[in-house]
This record gives structure tokens, C-alpha cells and sequence, in this order.
């Protein structure tokens, strides 16, 4: 069984504090875009990690079956969100899915091809796609590597784990932009609506 944790949590400096999972691609929240594609993909469980304005960002999740964490540590960073996340997941998943809340271009064919090239990884225990030599999101990776995580201390998460692990993480090298885009400022939103032909607002 195939677990996910969402990163829902950040603060938006750059935003003026709105919340991003909330910007709508196509009258659509961000946050439940990511979340129903990986569902469409096949994950079977998803962790919805909240914390900035949490109860706003829940509210567009209320009708799925996904168990929204609140860290009250989002401040700290995105990892102390990511170790809340994984904590969270179930004893009985097999891999864990990383993404990010504000993917607007994420879909659950991005997903299903990171999901393959997992169960053909051979003797790695991660996938992480990567555009251009840039990394992007979701990653994948065992449920040991999980449990390494959380075992050491309050500042190792993903990134560091892979960066400890060289030899034993698979690069999902494509020409796919939907893995590296996500909404940094506030000007993302008009250059993505162009770039990919889509709606791009915050919710009215």
C-alpha cells in the first residue's frame, strides 16, 4: 500500500501570508488538485500536513478521505512539516510519496510514471524526478528510509537522507516541467496561466 504526505503547512512570506494551497488552477484549490492526483494514481493513504492558516486549507479538503496533521511547529520550516507527515502515515505502507501543495501543473499520469519507476528500481530504495538538473517533486521512497528519518534528529528530512544515500536513489531524468513547477511569488501565477493556458487566481 502506497502512503503520500502533502506539504501544506508554509508561512507564504513571499505571499503576504495568504496560503497558496488555496490558489485555485481552473477553479480548483492547489492543495486538492495534489491530493486527488495522487489518489487517482493509486495512493492509498494521504497525509495532508497543515499549519499556516490550517483551518482554511482543510475546509476545501473536508469531503476527501485524507487525514489532515497540524503541525504546530510549521514555523520551524518544512522539515519539522515532513517528519509531522510521516509520522502520521499508517504501520502498513509499503512506499512514501513527498509532495507539495502548491503543484498546479501535477497530474495523476506524473504520478502513476514516478510510481513505475519506483517498482522498477531495481535494488534503490528513492525516485526523484529531475528537469534540466533541477530536483523536483514528489519523490518517493521505502518505508526504512522513513523510519530513518524519524529516528534522527529534528533537522533531517528527505533531502538530507538522499543526500546521504547517493548510490541508493534512482533520478527520474524527463523533459516534464510539472515535476519543478510550483508558485514561489505572486507573479508565478500570471507567468504559469500563460505558460500552460490555464486560470490561476486566489479564491474569491
Amino acid at each position: 500500500m502506497l502512503g503520500a504526505v502533502v506539504l501544506a503547512a508554509g508561512l507564504a512570506r513571499r505571499m503576504g501570508g495568504r496560503p497558496k494551497p488555496l490558489i485555485e488552477r481552473d477553479g480548483v484549490p492547489l492543495v486538492r488538485r495534489v491530493v486527488l492526483a495522487l489518489v487517482e494514481a493509486g495512493v492509498r493513504e494521504v497525509v495532508v500536513v497543515l499549519g499556516h492558516r490550517a483551518d482554511e486549507v482543510a475546509a476545501v479538503l473536508a469531503d476527501l478521505a485524507v487525514n489532515c496533521v497540524v503541525n504546530e511547529a510549521h514555523a520551524a520550516g518544512r522539515v519539522s512539516s515532513l517528519r509531522a507527515g510521516l509520522a502520521a502515515l499508517g504501520p502498513d505502507i509499503a512506499a512514501v510519496v513527498v509532495a507539495l501543495a502548491d503543484q498546479p501543473m501535477l497530474e495523476a499520469a506524473d504520478v502513476s510514471v514516478l510510481i513505475n519507476a519506483y517498482e522498477c528500481r531495481g535494488a534503490a530504495r528513492a525516485v526523484v524526478p529531475r528537469v534540466a538538473g533541477v530536483r523536483g517533486h514528489p519523490v518517493m521512497f521505502d518505508t526504512a528510509a522513513r523510519d530513518e528519518i524519524l529516528a534522527r534528529d529534528a533537522g533531517f528530512g528527505a533531502r538530507q537522507w538522499l543526500d546521504a544515500h547517493p548510490a541508493e536513489v534512482i533520478w527520474l531524468d524527463c523533459e516534464n516541467a510539472h515535476y519543478v513547477e510550483d508558485v514561489d511569488s505572486a507573479e508565478d501565477l500570471g507567468r504559469i496561466a500563460q505558460q500552460y493556458g490555464c486560470a490561476m487566481r486566489w479564491p474569491g
